[in-house]
């Protein structure tokens, strides 16, 4: 069995995908070929935003959006806890201070009230300047953005929306109008917002890929110097230090023919993977006595998930002791089912992050490190093997 299963969605795609590394190849226009610019629009028309800017991976995209706001040294820029280290690993490349926020315990995504303590105690110690928050869209559910955004219009700071696990997740909102509702998309919440096309994401390519989205006119096209070595109005015409950050055409045309099959199916068919694991998994659990606390995963009313992960909670009601994690880990293995830990170990107590200062608690952050469990999750699963999952978890406890 697979966590995610590429290989399966290479069998079913494999016709067109195969034309499409042919074209290109035929072509010879391996990098910024016509596919590049093609799928961008058809990204930015998905996303619902004027301007998308492809880039080699999703790490840089985030650079670039930093670049792009002007983020620096005495920048404080506001991030969860619970996420992966690019997230704040960027801030600190351009030489500003990543703040650690807590996170939902539920969602596992910022939570909108310790932002807000995390911005508080920054003004109160003045010695940072409050500058912008990245908000992670968390094993594919958007963030909690409707609070969020109150506060960064309130406090003037820029939103960036890391949708590097995101893409496709959604959010039903009342239309600026008042009349009635719209469903907007992941990748569209921040003033500037990224994501990544590695290939384990939502929507992955075959190597490294990633994103920037933005309606902004201005950042778009700083984003677009800023990935061509700062290039101006030519290539050798260099106005500021950039990247050799271009996503490559074999890439992008792979991308075009799953983006396709991503909007007809498969963000449709993984949800109701979703729903199909969740309603066995609480099913089983519920009439059954164990020392062990299983809960599946939140989806607040009005927000859909694209599943980049489908990740439980393992507690002891208790509250004594902690599960072994590993142990039950070992045992799904023996059983052929993979599964993995996303995230044992937060980002204020990673060691490359020893020295920031920490100003705000995170314990929702560290209990889920110790807690968090993802299984085999991807649109091709079938629900023979969600239920073999489902089984074999229960009597692994």
């Amino acid at each position: 069995m697979e966590f995610r299963d590429l290989k399966k969605q290479y069998q079913v795609l494999k016709n067109d995908i195969d034309q499409a590394m042919i074209d290109v190849a035929t072509s010879g226009a391996f990098i910024m070929g016509g596919p590049v610019k093609e799928l961008e629009h058809e990204l930015a028309d998905y996303v619902g935003v004027k301007h998308c800017l492809s880039c080699a991976n999703g790490t840089d995209a985030l650079t670039l959006a930093l670049k792009a706001l002007g983020v620096g040294k005495g920048d404080a820029v506001f991030v969860p806890d619970f996420t992966f280290f690019s997230s704040a690993e960027v801030v600190s490349l351009e030489g500003a201070t990543p703040v650690f926020v807590d996170v939902d315990p539920r969602t596992f995504n910022l939570d909108p009230k310790s932002l807000e303590d995390a911005i508080r105690s920054v003004l109160d110690q003045m010695t940072l300047r409050p500058k912008a928050v990245i908000a992670v869209d968390l094993f594919g559910l958007p963030a909690n953005f409707p609070a969020i955004r109150e506060i960064t219009k309130r406090e003037g700071l820029y939103l960036i929306e890391d949708g590097a696990q995101g893409f496709g997740g959604s959010i039903r909102l009342p239309k600026p109008d008042g009349d009635g509702f719209e469903v907007r998309r992941a990748c569209s919440f921040g003033d500037i917002s990224t994501t990544s096309f590695f290939p384990a994401k939502p929507l992955g390519c075959y190597g490294d890929g990633g994103a920037v989205f933005t309606d902004n006119d201005e950042w778009a096209a700083l984003i677009e110097s800023y990935r061509v070595h700062g290039k101006g109005s030519f290539k050798y015409d260099n106005v500021r230090i950039g990247l050799n950050s271009r996503l490559d055409t074999l890439q992008a045309a792979i991308l075009r023919i799953k983006l396709k099959a991503f909007r007809e199916y498969e963000l449709n068919d993984v949800n109701k993977a979703a729903e199909y694991y969740t309603q066995l998994i609480d099913g089983m659990t519920k009439f059954i006595k164990k020392e062990i606390q299983i809960t599946t995963p939140h989806i607040p009313n009005g927000y859909t998930s694209s599943w980049a992960q489908y990740t439980i909670k393992l507690s002891v009601p208790s509250g004594e002791g902690s599960v072994n994690r590993a142990a039950l880990q070992a045992k799904l293995k023996a059983k052929g089912i993979p599964s993995m830990v996303y995230y044992p170990t937060p980002m204020s107590k990673q060691t490359a992050f020893k020295e920031v200062h920490k100003y705000a608690l995170t314990m929702n952050a560290e209990r889920l490190a110790e807690s968090v469990l993802s299984l085999p999750m991807h649109p091709y699963i079938t629900r023979e093997e969600i239920r073999a999952i489902a089984e074999a978890l229960i009597s692994s406890i």
